[in-house]
């Protein structure tokens, strides 16, 4: 089996493992297809920022500012909408801002040869304080019109809202770009060894300011899933949500060493830890032990990367 293919199926079998062990512990509750649902729609705003980070990871580098990024998109696209602006144009605003993030980001990363930590430890900050500045430090209430609807429960396909829908096109885009394109083997190759990928003529600036650039404009599609869950710009919102989405990530199989993941085993880490945090309140567990058993999870993960034959 090829180590495309073991990154994959890893982490998909912990997720059906532990999706079985909760549904035989609490099978009248567990089952239902509602609980599924609130499962998939809680996954959403994660799962497409690990689907950016992936790119990020593979390539060798860290985005810290992920939840700063989808807190200062809320806050445009409420901004907006206060303002007289249609829904449309008020997400396209937040995408924008948020893509745009990422390619200061990325420039400074690939042009200046700054540690990705250390840039997007400040873009962090930086992003932060600019959501509160242009939010007045307090909450922006709005009439969501309609986008409020993208993580509603739907009456159409299977009652599976737009937004998760979303999350699987943008998931399957993003799988086939990262294994059949050229963009996606330049990723591979610059986090296996960027100096070698150089050598062979890989314009390794260009490719680091694209994935910085793809991760933020996810990481702005994230925000407008957090809009329509919050119908308001909230500054103060997704503090901590980075960890939430590197830890996707790296349960889904990446190394932070680089040059090894997929966006399948991280949307597939996403879910697991949504299902360990469903099926722990669903049996009665507190919330600290669920904490402590998804870190443990993580350091696993982390422990099994060092440790495997392959990495040695």
């Amino acid at each position: 089996m090829t180590t495309w293919r073991k990154a994959r199926v890893g982490p998909l079998a912990a997720l059906v493992l532990t999706w079985a062990i909760f549904a035989s512990i609490t099978p009248e509750t567990f089952l239902r297809w509602s609980v599924v649902l609130s499962m998939l729609r809680q996954t959403a705003v994660v799962a497409l920022g690990a689907i950016g980070m992936t790119f990020v990871i593979i390539s060798g580098g860290i985005d810290l500012s992920v939840g700063s990024v989808v807190a200062l998109t809320t806050v445009v696209i409420a901004s907006v909408l206060r303002g007289g602006f249609g829904p449309v144009v008020a997400s396209l605003a937040g995408i924008v801002g948020a893509t745009a993030s990422g390619m200061v980001s990325g420039a400074l990363i690939a042009r200046l040869r700054i540690a990705p930590f250390i840039v997007t430890l400040a873009a962090m900050t930086v992003l932060r304080g600019a959501a509160k500045g242009l939010a007045d430090e307090q909450k922006i209430d709005c009439d969501p019109r309609g986008l409020d609807v993208l993580l509603a429960p739907s009456t159409h396909w299977l009652h599976v809202p737009p937004g998760v829908w979303t999350v699987a096109v943008v998931g399957l885009m993003a799988a086939l770009a990262l294994r059949w394109t050229r963009f996606g083997r330049y990723v591979y190759a610059i986090g296996s060894n960027e100096a070698t990928a150089r050598l062979c003529g890989v314009n390794v600036t260009g490719v680091k300011i694209a994935t910085y650039m793809l991760a933020g404009t996810l990481a702005g599609l994230a925000g407008l899933m957090e809009f329509s869950t919050l119908t308001v710009g909230d500054p103060t919102d997704s503090i901590g949500l980075e960890l939430e989405v590197i830890a996707a990530v790296v349960i889904g199989g990446a190394s932070l060493s680089g040059g090894e993941g997929s966006v399948f085993g991280s949307l597939a880490g996403a879910l697991l830890m949504e299902v360990i945090r469903t099926g722990f309140t669903h049996v009665g567990v507190h919330n600290w032990v669920q904490e402590i058993a998804t870190g443990g999870i993580i350091l696993a993960a982390v422990v099994l990367d060092r440790v495997h034959p392959r990495r040695r």
